[in-house]
Parts: C-alpha cells; sequence; structure tokens
C-alpha cells in the first residue's frame, strides 16, 4: 500500500439482506461480530481511487448474486466509487474444509489433550490464513487489503456461508 493510502479504511460493511439473507439467531450474531472486527481494525483501499477525495473511508456493501460475492464500495457519504464481483468457487472448498476442522476443534475441547487441541487449532489456522491468501489474490489489482483485513473478511465470507 502507498503512503497515501495507508489510513484507509472502512467505516461501515453492510450485508445485503435481498440476496443474502437473514438467518437465524445464533448465524446473525456471529455476522455481527465478524462485521464489528472488521470495522474495528482495517486497511482497505480500492484501487486507483483517490483517498484524500473520501477522506480514506469507505462503505462496503456485501451481497451475493448467481454464487459470486459482490463487493459494492462508496464513499463516506454513499457515493459509489466501484463494484467488484468475484466468483465464489475458488472459497468453497476451503470454508468447507475450514467448517469440519472447526467442527473437530470444539469436538477436541470437550475430550481431547491439550497438544491434540493445539494440533487441531494448528490445522485451523492454516486453512484461514490460506482463505484469507486467496481473498487477497482475488483482490489483487481491485482492492488493497493487508492480511489481517483479509483474514476478517474472510471470517465475514465464512459466516456469510453458515446457515446455523
Amino acid at each position: 500500500m502507498t503512503a497515501d493510502n495507508s489510513s484507509s479504511k472502512l467505516i461501515d460493511v453492510v450485508l445485503d439482506e435481498a440476496t443474502i439473507g437473514r438467518a437465524n439467531a445464533d448465524v446473525e450474531h456471529e455476522r455481527a461480530v465478524a462485521i464489528f472486527d472488521l470495522i474495528e481494525e482495517n486497511s482497505f483501499h480500492p484501487v486507483g481511487h483517490d483517498a484524500a477525495s473520501t477522506g480514506g473511508e469507505y462503505r462496503l456493501h456485501l451481497g451475493v448474486i448467481e454464487q459470486r460475492l459482490v463487493f459494492t464500495i462508496s464513499d463516506r457519504d454513499s457515493e459509489p466509487i466501484a463494484t467488484h464481483i468475484l466468483s465464489l468457487t475458488p472459497f468453497r472448498k476451503i470454508v468447507r474444509e475450514y467448517y469440519q476442522i472447526c467442527e473437530s476443534y470444539y469436538e477436541a475441547i470437550r475430550s481431547a489433550t491439550p497438544s491434540q487441541i493445539e494440533a487441531i487449532d494448528m490445522a485451523r489456522r492454516g486453512l484461514h490464513n490460506d482463505g484469507s491468501e486467496t481473498l487477497q489474490d482475488r483482490l489483487d489489482g481491485k482492492i488493497e487489503i493487508d492480511f489481517d483485513t483479509a483474514r476478517r473478511l474472510f471470517t465475514l465470507i465464512c459466516v456469510l456461508h453458515w446457515r446455523g
């Protein structure tokens, strides 16, 4: 990220209820937590956009249309900046494996040894990192994000897939 964009960030993230839909209370809570974490700390800059014109503050509207993740970006005054559409296909396997290992992790917490729990948790974090890197790669040339922001966005993508 260049020096002028280093303070560019998301100030709002909204999920498109028309395309994502509402879920049960547990899933809605997880979505809210993922959004809170993302807004709390992130580095986000649409490529080619002058951050000075917005104060480096952006709003993100996420939707899912025909198995594609739609990133609609606007400035702090809700003026449109860009829309990027990503296929969800590259994320399906990672998300599925991530949920499987999360289930193993939660089961292990109840009965496994600390070293077994640690091994499963390392694998879980590794898959999360893989998903985050895939997201960064898919957004390359469209949106500049740091790795921690990619991790938070990937968490949100996972929660979008979770039906509870």
